[in-house]
């Protein structure tokens, strides 16, 4: 496992994926299915791993903190980083950082709380995070009143960012003031577009961001992989082409939940059984397999004819 600090090179170097995590009936982690889904992740060429939302982390008590540490720093392919998340309050995310600090990740990403909250705590407390972890962290972004662009800015400026995931839904991704602003502050190249293959174009072509974030390179990683490169060498109407796949794989997460959808996508697929939600999530429903199941499979045999 890469345990290198993080650098602009890294975060362009792969997709970063953000695969859901499969656990047991008793919410036990099953780690045959982890390693199964991480495989196939490095089997498609991806390379850096994002356990955050999609992975239930925000759920994830301190108690049982370092077993999920240790068995993704044992799973982890020797090429391949993870990124594990902290928080999303600051007493939960500062005792999980002590736990973090005896281990060899190279970074970690706080995940958002929006409430309660103020710009001036969010900067206080990520500053103290990094400071007691000795190493920068990702600040996670996913809407325009959590974090000033200016505040961001003075974060990075005292090296406690590593990088700035940007996830703020849009119904026009190229009209964005926010990402705009923001992009005057920091520099792209620290910056990942974090929605998935929907807006990533927009975003690496018209804001000059780094890469991006996906769950559904979870079902289909050659292609997610394929369009980065494409986007990358400037062929933007070939990255465009693979992005049709994902589509529809998209539109179920949009409109259903897109953690739950990813998470029961990926055992309908076939990949791994994900199993049970940890508390406080649950599984889609029945009523959503058929419409769930089409798409996913359909995107990874659209994947599997890339190889």
């Amino acid at each position: 496992m890469k345990t290198t600090p993080v650098t602009p090179d890294d975060l362009a170097a792969s997709v970063l994926a953000v695969p859901p995590m499969a656990r047991h009936p008793d919410y036990s982690l099953n780690i045959a299915a982890n390693k199964a889904m991480i495989r196939h992740l490095e089997a498609g060429g991806v390379r850096t791993l994002m356990y955050g939302g999609n992975a239930n982390f925000y759920n994830i008590g301190v108690r049982d903190y370092h077993k999920v540490l240790e068995m993704l720093e044992n799973l982890a392919g020797e090429d391949s980083w993870v990124i594990p998340s902290i928080g999303p309050d600051f007493g939960k995310a500062i005792d999980q950082v002590d736990l973090l600090r005896n281990r060899t990740f190279p970074t970690a990403m706080v995940l958002p709380l929006p409430f309660p909250s103020t710009d001036e705590g969010l900067a206080i407390g990520i500053l103290r995070l990094s400071k007691f972890y000795k190493k920068p962290l990702i600040v996670y972004i996913k809407s325009d009143n959590y974090l000033e662009p200016k505040t961001v800015a003075k974060l990075v400026a005292d090296g406690v960012v590593a990088a700035v995931k940007y996830g703020t839904v849009r119904k026009d991704p190229s009209n964005d003031p926010y990402l705009k602003e923001l992009t005057q502050h920091v520099d792209p190249k620290m910056i990942l577009s974090g929605i998935g293959e929907t807006p990533a174009i927009i975003h690496l072509r018209d804001f000059g961001l780094q890469g991006f974030t996906s769950g559904s390179v979870c079902i289909a990683p050659r292609g997610s992989m394929q369009m980065l490169q494409h986007i990358k060498a400037g062929e933007y109407d070939e990255a465009a082409k693979i992005r049709e796949a994902y589509l529809p794989m998209e539109d179920c997460r949009d409109s259903i939940s897109p953690i739950r959808t990813l998470h029961e996508a990926v055992t309908l697929a076939g990949i791994a059984d994900m199993g049970p939600m940890l508390p406080m999530l649950t599984n889609i429903g029945a009523e959503h397999h058929e419409r769930v199941e089409a798409a996913a499979k359909a995107l990874l045999a659209h994947d599997q004819a890339l190889a």
